[in-house]
C-alpha cells in the first residue's frame, strides 16, 4: 500500500514538475511572437484603442507568416529594397497594405482601416472572420465569376484560430490608413 502511494506521489510530482518546467517556455514563445511582431511592423502603429498583445501577434502573423504585403501592397517593396533582386528588404511603407495589385481581372483590396470608422477593409470583425474562413466577398465585385474571393488564399487562412484572426484584425486597426479618407478600406 505504501509503495503504491509513494509511486502515485512520485508520478504527481513528476507531472507537476514537467508542467512547471515547460510553462515558461510556452509563455516565452508566445511573448516572443508578440514582441517580434511589434518590431516587424514596417509602419508606425497607433496605440489608442487597441490591444497591444493582439497587435503584436497580428503583426507577427501578417509580416512573418502570412506574406500579406506581397499581394496587398503595390509595389510591395520600396525602390532599392526588393529582396528578390538581391537588395536589402525595404517594405513600401507609403502603400503598406493599401491594395492595388492586379491578378488578371482581380485587384487586391485595401486592408487599411477606413478613416471614417477605423474598420480594416471596411469590415467588422465578424465580416473579416467570414472573409478569411469562407471567402465571402462582401463587395461582390465579380458576381459574374463567383461570390467568393478568387485570389485570396482564404482556404488556408481560414484554418487559423479565432484568436489569430482577431489578432490580425486588431493589427490592421493599428496601421495607418492608405488612400484618401473617402476611399480608404475600399
Amino acid at each position: 500500500m505504501r509503495r503504491t502511494f509513494a509511486g502515485t506521489v512520485a508520478l504527481f510530482v513528476s507531472i507537476v514538475g514537467i508542467t512547471l518546467f515547460n510553462a515558461p517556455a510556452r509563455a516565452q514563445g508566445f511573448d516572443s511572437r508578440i514582441q517580434e511582431g511589434l518590431k516587424l511592423a514596417p509602419v508606425e502603429l497607433t496605440k489608442h484603442g487597441v490591444n497591444p498583445a493582439l497587435v503584436g501577434l497580428g503583426s507577427y502573423i501578417v509580416n512573418a507568416q502570412g506574406a500579406c504585403n506581397e499581394c496587398h501592397t503595390n509595389p510591395p517593396f520600396a525602390a532599392g529594397g526588393d529582396p528578390f533582386a538581391g537588395q536589402p528588404e525595404q517594405i513600401n511603407a507609403a502603400g503598406y497594405l493599401g491594395g492595388g495589385t492586379a491578378f488578371g481581372p482581380f485587384t487586391s483590396r485595401n486592408l487599411t482601416p477606413r478613416a471614417s470608422d477605423g474598420r480594416p477593409a471596411g469590415l467588422s470583425l465578424a465580416e473579416f472572420t467570414e472573409t478569411l474562413r469562407d471567402g465571402t466577398d462582401f463587395k461582390n465585385r465579380h458576381p459574374q465569376i463567383s461570390p467568393l474571393l478568387q485570389v485570396m488564399p482564404w482556404p488556408v487562412f481560414g484554418k487559423m484560430s479565432d484568436r489569430e484572426i482577431e489578432a490580425i484584425y486588431e493589427y490592421l486597426k493599428a496601421i495607418p490608413c492608405v488612400g484618401s479618407a473617402a476611399r480608404c478600406g475600399s
